[in-house]
């Protein structure tokens, strides 16, 4: 698996997850990331360090 020995982060089991992603295109490993499709997860599309300051800058 092209996945095989990366570390899993159980982010899953939080009650709200934001996603930080580019584009909609997959990932280096090519493996479609079932979390981008759970209820508790949202995306957030552009690059991850301009938007986590956008955030905090709007806090």
């Amino acid at each position: 698996s092209p996945i095989a020995g990366m570390p899993v982060l159980r982010v899953w089991e939080a009650d709200n997850v934001i996603v930080f992603k580019r584009s909609m295109a997959s990932g280096y490993a090519g493996v479609q990331n079932p979390l981008f499709f759970r209820e508790n997860a949202q995306m957030l599309f552009g690059d991850a360090k301009e938007k986590v300051e956008q955030i905090l800058r709007e806090l």
